[in-house]
């Protein structure tokens, strides 16, 4: 069944709005694991607007104490080097936490959230992806590399030389279906050929022998639709094993109303009942 890995960028980020230790992110992961989920994911950033270094050092720390089979997730840009405010480059953090897995993204330090996958399209730019893979699969860390859905063709190019590269995995990039479901709902014929688009390339994906990942703007409304057993008019689409969703603005925001606790147990659940539907 599909893991749960929630991201907890959103919680630093609040504690970070008043520079205190309110919310606790260590008592925070406590609550998502204890609640069920399979992973927590971090994405720190240059800026240090959210998961700061030490708060990666921390989280690390405290999973390979009290929780050694969850999974940690590390995600960013592989190209972000050190920094003069204390951040010391993607690399180092890679290297000196040795998490589960690595999700490589390429985002740049202005960007909101990220919003597009990678390109491999230029032969400098598959050689430095695959350096990097092949340095962090030599830590022992699985990679994932953030991908596109369409275009169609396209983003299977693009799947095939993320293999090529030596990623373990592809994450697709869910926003855009995200999008489209809350503009026009679940049924309308955009939202479900940018389904088809996201299944067609997890389908590309496992055949060229790469697992796949997922995580963008998943919520309780879309995710029992892209696992494959949500609204009706879509079931016709033929699905494809995904192995992690990675879900964080939508979960906390929810948290708000239902409590953090709760919200992973529906998390889980939405999981769980799409599972057996598909």
């Amino acid at each position: 069944m599909t893991m749960l890995s929630v991201n907890i960028n959103k919680i630093a980020w609040l504690r970070n709005a008043r520079n205190g230790e309110r919310p606790n992110l260590a008592q925070a992961v406590r609550v998502i694991v204890e609640a069920g989920a399979q992973g927590i994911t971090v994405h720190p950033r240059p800026d240090r607007r959210h998961i700061r270094p030490e708060d990666v050092y921390e989280i690390a720390s405290l999973l390979a104490s009290e929780y050694p089979g969850i999974e940690f997730n590390i995600e960013g840009n592989p190209a972000a080097g050190a920094r003069a405010d204390g951040y010391p480059g993607f690399d180092a953090l890679i290297e000196a936490v040795r998490p589960q897995q690595a999700t490589l993204v390429p985002d740049s330090e202005d960007q909101i959230t990220s919003d597009h996958g990678f390109d491999l399209s230029s032969p400098a730019e598959i050689r430095s992806i695959g350096d990097t893979i092949a340095r962090y699969r030599a830590l022992g860390v699985r990679t994932s590399l953030f991908m596109d859905a369409e275009p169609a063709g396209l983003a299977q190019t693009r799947i095939t030389r993320a293999k090529e590269c030596g990623a373990d995995r592809i994450e697709l990039h869910t926003g855009p279906f995200a999008e489209l479901a809350r503009k026009h709902g679940l049924k309308h014929p955009a939202t479900r050929s940018a389904l088809r688009s996201l299944h067609d390339a997890a389908r590309h994906a496992a055949s060229s022998g790469l697992a796949v990942n997922a995580g963008h703007d998943l919520d309780l409304f879309n995710l029992g639709a892209f696992l494959g057993g949500g609204e009706q008019g879509t079931e016709e689409i033929d699905r494809s094993p995904i192995a992690e969703v990675s879900i964080g603005h939508a979960l906390i925001a929810d948290a708000l109303d239902f409590g953090l606790e709760k919200t992973v147990g529906k998390y889980l659940a939405c999981i769980a009942s799409a599972s057996k539907a598909s």
